[in-house]
């Protein structure tokens, strides 16, 4: 089947516990069929039909496998003739309650047991699930995510998984419980009126027929419904990332809008999805009934007028076709679950199939140390179409700083993405020591790098957690000390707690300057050979940026750094500045050898006011 097919690789750490299942789901069948089928001696005592029969049949007097049913039903009359004879009616009376009592007890007993260890099987394959669902989320390139709705991705990690887990019980239900329930019953109902179930069997495929018509594009709805869930959830995260530029617009009415819309739709998709799954149980019901109208009509006739079946085989004969209408419904269920199943399973495998663009080569080297430079030779690049950089090529040498300015656009950030490689380059080679980095691993090469961007990516945890993401097994000493470097231990002691605060939701309890003097000290602690700084300071007011731009100075020494700057004061000390334009280089020098130039950096600082 398709679904285990899909799911195969996360069943088989479960197996013995699907096993499990299986066995105990084969025996709640079994006893199913058989608490219904120790009705007939019970009734045979009450309604006196039990044929008189004072020889022991014996099997071999009984040819194939069409008498079976009748070496039985004279069997048990044999038994009941003996046990009425020693003990009276009355007390075979009780013992064969006491057998339909205890067929039910191991029937339900059974069921307990299937459904213990479904429990291990469905909540393992649901964590397995969601943990490579995240470690792919992780592994996955930058430029993924820059192309999918994160709502869409968190729908799929939580809403799809847990349609994963609802209808993999489905699935074993369809698979052996149910089908094993009818089958056992449909082989005692043969051994009651082969007759009789010839003529009930004709009109189940037409029944059949029908429920299938009904959940066929079931599958279509329910993806329809997935889609749209994740839709529902980006706008969602957007509003919450957005809020403050949403009430300074007074924007509240246009969001409320769109969001709207979105429940709306997701309103109308999932009730046309809920009909469909509505509609499968009136349906077999209703068949249901009309095949017990048809066993009534014709076993009736059977027992009233041919008088070919006794009253007490026609209502064990009724009971067991009740017990093939229960599972037969929960099969229509079920395959609607493993349809929508089905839809949410395409969605996440989407994701663990998706192929990263930036794996690591199978012989790609660890790198521990920096001894030399970085090299950009001829690097061109395109995220779409139009080239971002055009055979762009510098060095850095070790301990030495390279800034690169521009105008917004010129590609600058690009190089911060292309080094650390978030991207891999379209063309050309970035080396570091002479080793081109797509021949190193990506943890070896982000490993001898730290990163400080201009939006300070905070989590919601205590400082100390935030800063040791740098390096975990560092004391608190060194922590200390990293937070005294980037100039933010003046405020970090003054907090209630100190380093133990909880900052908030991507550090929303601290300002602007405080959270980017956080990113440093988290850089700072993690004591890269190679710094890169994008556009550091650029969202900060003055104070702060004095204060951050001294911490950036302090971190910098005796590190080589790419510093890529919107501000111009913060990188006069430069060793080179690399001034860019349209993805390639315009100029490049000291700060005071373009200057002298009188050219486009000279532009660019007349149009900054210099303190």
């Amino acid at each position: 089947m398709d679904y285990i097919k899909k799911l195969s690789r996360f069943i088989i750490p479960y197996k013995k516990y699907a096993f499990l299942n299986i066995f105990f789901n084969i025996l709640y069948a079994l006893f199913g069929t058989l608490s219904f089928v120790s009705l007939m001696p019970m009734l045979k005592v009450l309604l006196k039909t039990a044929e008189p029969i004072l020889k022991k049949p014996l099997a071999s007097d009984y040819d194939g496998f069409l008498e079976y049913g009748d070496y039985l039903e004279n069997y048990l009359n044999y038994f009941i003739t003996q046990k009425i004879a020693e003990d009276g009616q009355y007390s075979v009376l009780i013992l064969m309650i006491c057998i339909v009592l205890a067929t039910f007890l191991l029937k339900n007993a059974a069921g307990y047991f299937s459904n213990f260890f479904l429990a291990y099987l469905r909540n393992g394959i649901l964590k397995d699930i969601r943990n490579e669902l995240y470690e792919k989320t992780v592994e996955l390139p930058v430029s993924y995510f820059s192309e999918k709705r994160k709502g869409d991705i968190i729908a799929r990690i939580s809403a799809d998984v847990n349609e994963i887990q609802n209808s993999l019980l489905a699935i074993l239900e369809l698979l052996v419980r149910e089908p094993l329930t009818i089958i056992f019953t449909i082989i005692v109902m043969f051994s009651i009126s082969l007759k009789l179930t010839i003529f009930v069997f004709v009109f189940i495929p037409i029944s059949g027929i029908i429920i299938s018509w009904v959940g066929k594009s079931l599958k279509k709805h329910s993806n329809r419904v997935q889609q749209e869930n994740g839709v529902f959830l980006s706008v969602l995260d957007e509003t919450l990332n957005g809020l403050k530029v949403i009430k300074s617009f007074n924007s509240e009415s246009r969001f409320m809008s769109i969001f709207k819309n979105s429940t709306s739709r997701l309103y109308k998709y999932s009730n046309d999805l809920a009909h469909r799954q509505n509609l499968a149980s009136p349906t077999s019901e209703f068949l249901g009934i009309v095949v017990i109208a048809v066993i009534l009509l014709y076993g009736g006739r059977m027992v009233l007028v041919d008088k070919t079946l006794t009253p007490d085989e026609f209502i064990t004969y009724m009971a067991l076709a009740y017990n093939i209408l229960t599972p037969a419904k929960a099969i229509s269920k079920a395959s609607y679950k493993v349809k929508a199943g089905n839809a949410s399973a395409d969605r996440v495998l989407d994701i663990l199939n998706t192929t990263s663009s930036l794996k690591d080569d199978v012989n790609a080297k660890t790198k521990e140390d920096f001894n030399t430079e970085i090299s950009l030779s001829n690097v061109s690049f395109k995220y779409e179409d139009d080239l971002v950089l055009k055979n762009f090529s510098i060095k850095v040498p070790k301990g030495k700083s390279v800034a690169l300015v521009g105008q917004s656009g010129s590609g600058k950030s690009t190089i911060a993405n292309l080094v650390t490689r978030f991207y891999d380059v379209t063309e050309g080679t970035i080396s570091i020591d002479g080793t081109n980095i797509k021949t190193l691993t990506k943890a070896s090469l982000r490993g001898l790098m730290g990163l400080v961007t201009q939006d300070s990516i905070l989590f919601n945890d205590t400082i100390r957690n935030n800063i040791l993401i740098g390096k975990e097994d560092a004391s608190e000493e060194a922590i200390i000390e990293a937070l005294k470097i980037a100039n933010a231990w003046e405020f970090v002691k003054d907090l209630p707690n100190g380093i133990d605060t909880n900052i908030g939701d991507a550090g929303g309890k601290l300002s602007g300057g405080q959270k980017q003097r956080l990113s440093i000290a988290r850089a700072v602690l993690k004591n890269p050979p190679i710094m890169i700084l994008d556009e550091a300071t650029s969202a900060l007011d003055t104070e702060s940026e004095r204060l951050v731009q001294v911490a950036l100075e302090n971190m910098m020494k005796n590190r080589t750094s790419i510093v890529i700057a919107h501000r111009l004061s913060t990188i006069q000390n430069a060793d080179e500045i690399i001034v860019m334009q349209k993805g390639e280089i315009a100029e490049q020098g000291t700060h005071n050898e373009l200057l002298a130039k009188n050219g486009v950096y000279k532009k660019l600082v007349d149009m900054q006011s210099f303190e």
